[in-house]
């Protein structure tokens, strides 16, 4: 069961957790539960992610309208747009890691970022074996949410099997799952494999 307070309370822990592995530096990211009646807690705009208080947990409705007193994360509507293209989506994270944004500036002829034969894979959905590939999808960011939204929803609509990520480029990964709990380890682990492959990238043109 999950209740505003319960979200709450996930949320914070979540946040601070995230901070104390340099996932959410400073006010970047924003975390998202929704809740058993339908609506959906979210961090409010600006709020610093290691330092998160109740007060800074607010409720919108499925299309991103406010509930409560307070102004909602500024990607809120990309938290709705995953929760209406995902029936299962519980939760939603997004997290800053400086790896993971310097290979999606790197990677510029691409408009995904390929992770193949990892031990840790097997964290996606459906995924039992190292010796694959996982292909996340790569959009370029931009401050109108509107349209970025409706542009990722027509985007994840078409993947033959859905993947629970997404990435901005130069700005920070997406992930969800069925629970708060399970959105974290997908954030963890993608994070791992993220900076797994901008080692790989230097590597191969020789830097360190």
């Amino acid at each position: 069961m999950t209740n505003f307070a319960t979200a709450i309370d996930g949320i914070v822990s979540v946040g601070q957790r995230l901070y104390r592995a340099g996932l959410a530096p400073a006010t970047a990211g924003n975390y998202s539960q929704r809740l058993d009646d339908g609506s959906i807690a979210i961090t409010t705009s600006g709020a610093h992610k290691g330092r998160l208080t109740s007060a800074q947990v607010m409720r919108v409705d499925d299309e991103g309208n406010p509930l409560d007193r307070g102004q909602p994360s500024a990607e809120t509507l990309l938290h709705t747009m995953i929760y209406a293209i995902d029936p299962s989506a519980r939760a939603v994270l997004h997290t800053h890691s400086v790896p993971g944004t310097v290979l999606s500036r790197a990677v510029v002829d691409r408009e995904d970022i390929v992770l193949t034969g990892f031990e840790l894979l097997k964290i996606f959905p459906h995924h039992t074996t190292h010796d694959a590939s996982v292909s996340i999808p790569l959009v370029d960011n931009s401050q109108d949410m509107p349209m970025l939204a409706a542009r990722l929803r027509s985007l994840l609509r078409t993947q033959a099997q859905p993947l629970p990520v997404f990435y901005l480029r130069g700005h920070g990964l997406y992930a969800w799952g069925p629970s708060l709990d399970r959105a974290e380890m997908l954030v963890e682990g993608t994070e791992f494999l993220l900076a797994c492959a901008w080692e790989e990238w230097k590597a191969s043109r020789g830097e360190r």
